[in-house]
């Protein structure tokens, strides 16, 4: 994937884990929407594809296994030209919030708890606007700035 490697994604991934108090092990798969829609359908028993699935791990000995998180990169890839940001951002965007779901978090339970958690830890590692906000259709601050940047980046090109 362009711009970020198994080993910087692991990287990340340990990271957020400890600024969640996620303890385990966590593995990622990054694969196709062909493959997330199998998994959707099989463990969720919907018939599409979709950007992120979190698998926490069984009660009982599970040998330090927090979960597991698939990600789709074709949907991954789809999101961060539609939203303006790279492919690696989204990935990590998408790995966040499955760590989230894996530390016991539930957007459609929770009052707005994950989404708080989620744009906070979104801020301190630098990454834009997250699912939860764009799905309830609650616009960000960062959100709000990158548009104003991208309007301001078309008018006078900007060297980063």
């Amino acid at each position: 994937m362009v711009g970020l490697s198994q080993l910087s994604l692991g990287r990340f991934v340990a990271r957020a884990s400890r600024a969640i108090r996620l303890r385990g092990t966590v593995n990622v798969l990054v694969t196709g929407s062909r493959e997330l829609r199998s998994l959707n359908r099989r463990f969720r028993r919907k018939d599409r594809p979709t950007d992120v699935l979190s698998f926490p791990a069984m009660p009982g000995p599970n040998h330090g296994l927090a979960g597991d998180i698939a990600i789709s990169s074709d949907i991954a890839a789809q999101n961060s030209r539609r939203l303006g940001h790279s492919v690696a951002d989204e990935v990590r965007i998408l790995a966040l919030h499955g760590l989230l779901h894996l530390a016991g978090h539930d957007h459609e339970f929770d009052n707005g708890e994950m989404a708080r958690k989620e744009a906070r830890l979104r801020a301190k590692f630098g990454l834009p606007s997250g699912l939860i906000e764009r799905t309830s259709g609650k616009r960000s601050a960062s959100q709000t700035s990158q548009r104003k940047r991208k309007r301001r980046s078309s008018v006078v090109p900007r060297s980063r």
